[in-house]
């Protein structure tokens, strides 16, 4: 029952229905939930009679940033020669080689690694999509990876059916046969995931895109997805090849491919959306269907620009993702909110998206596509997921707003950050896992696979 306050902070941003933002903010909780918000000087009394109080003078306070969409796996393959200038399959057909060649301490080291910068750049729940099991890989190797490291973690049940032989894009011995990957996502969700609030732990369906995966295993992943009460996640339109193949192997488009497969609603997030056109962003808007906007790894692969404000502007729920560090390069949140404003404002002017909407799409709208209304805000009753951010730094002096300089000018890293009311970074430093220990056992599977 140990109660925490935070208090002296320049700016609380809350991110609640009004869009408060608190000067010299304070807020408070206990066993992981929030108790109290508000001035430093209304919490007095609170902070007085607290077991442990944290001073934020000179920062600024935001809910923990949220990654909708990961590929944990690559981070131990970025900036691969042959991959660095291609475009989306030929990029694949480069690195398939290398990640069969994955064993399960490679996953291991690969997810503490990406999740260890995830939470050095402020970020309190991400997802993860691992699509690919060589040599005995599962995804209880990426779960046990989030424990370790403290953060709240939607990893999902990805895979691959179709190969090269049956004109899929990946390797025949990447696949998976089909009645394995449905046993094994049964067998991952009854151990792993949690329903109720404050889960540290969910899990999610996720066949890996219509390029490397049967039209029967998407509708019968949809239907397991839905008798067990989880959601659904996918590459949809991501780039031309992508529409490209859709066409000229369905007959349509992505967008009504998905809806044809009963991938649409609520429980389904689509990664990407780069190329919907106006009829698909009606349907997804129209059904709720989410979508996870990778601007960065979009502008890495040449996929182009996601039409994020005809998307905001319809309704279509919204949240950032890192991508795989392979396509990235980098998993860091505020950089892609950066980045995504950016993008917006090339195409659609400078009032196109502003940097508190990025802000948002970081933090409340990445939560609450991923279902957890929970998280994603600073308001009593829900959890106390949040990150400090230290504005006296040489890359923010300057920014007479602090809280639009949080995406204009980034901070390199979070000062302090609170999952579920525990303190899982300080001062800039890991305190659940040690980075060197993290960097060393990823080293050492980096070396070994080029080696190979």
């Amino acid at each position: 029952m140990t109660l925490t306050v935070l208090h002296s902070a320049a700016a609380l941003v809350t991110m609640d229905d009004d869009g408060r933002e608190i000067v010299d903010g304070a807020i408070a909780w206990r066993d992981g939930i929030i108790t109290a918000i508000g001035t430093t000087e209304a919490l007095a009394q609170l902070r007085r009679s607290a077991d442990r109080t944290i001073d934020a003078r000179d920062c600024v306070v935001t809910p923990g940033l949220v990654n909708t969409h990961h590929h944990l796996f690559q981070s131990l393959t970025r900036a691969v020669p042959g991959a660095t200038d291609a475009s989306l399959f030929g990029w694949l057909r480069r690195l398939y080689p290398i990640w069969a060649r994955y064993r399960p301490d490679d996953v291991h080291a690969a997810a503490r690694l990406g999740l260890a910068e995830l939470a050095l750049s402020g970020c309190t729940l991400s997802t993860d999509h691992l699509y690919l099991y060589p040599n005995g890989v599962t995804l209880d190797d990426t779960i046990a990876a989030a424990g370790e490291v403290g953060l709240r973690f939607h990893p999902t049940r990805g895979s691959m059916s179709v190969g090269e032989s049956a004109g899929g894009l990946p390797p025949d011995a990447l696949v998976e046969r089909e009645p394995a990957i449905l046993a094994d996502t049964i067998r991952v969700i009854d151990r792993f995931h949690d329903p109720a609030p404050g889960a540290m732990v969910r899990i999610g369906v996720a066949p890996c895109s219509p390029f490397s995966v049967s039209e029967g295993l998407m509708r019968d992943a949809a239907l397991l997805a839905r008798d067990k009460g989880v959601m659904l996640h996918t590459h949809l339109a991501e780039d031309e090849d992508d529409v490209a193949f859709s066409l000229a192997r369905f007959g349509c488009r992505p967008g009504v491919y998905a809806e044809r497969l009963g991938w649409t609603g609520r429980d389904v997030w689509m990664a990407h959306a780069v190329k919907l056109d106006a009829d698909e962003i009606a349907l997804f808007a129209a059904t709720g269907t989410g979508v996870a906007h990778c601007p960065c790894s979009n502008c890495r692969l040449g996929c182009g620009i996601a039409p994020v404000r005809q998307m905001l502007a319809a309704g279509v729920p919204l949240g950032l993702g890192v991508d795989g560090s392979a396509s990235n390069d980098s998993g860091n949140l505020l950089q892609e909110a950066r980045q995504a404003l950016l993008l917006q404002r090339v195409t659609g002017g400078a009032e196109a998206l502003s940097a508190r909407a990025a802000l948002r799409l970081a933090t409340r709208g990445g939560a609450e596509m991923l279902g957890r209304q929970d998280c994603g805000a600073l308001t009593v009753g829900r959890r106390a997921d949040l990150a400090v951010w230290d504005v006296a730094m040489a890359a923010n002096t300057g920014a007479w707003d602090p809280v639009d300089g949080l995406v204009l000018c980034p901070p390199a890293g979070v000062r302090d950050l609170v999952v579920e009311g525990r303190t899982i970074i300080s001062g800039g430093e890991l305190r659940c896992a040690p980075l060197p220990a993290i960097l060393d056992q990823a080293r050492h599977s980096i070396a070994r696979l080029r080696d190979r």
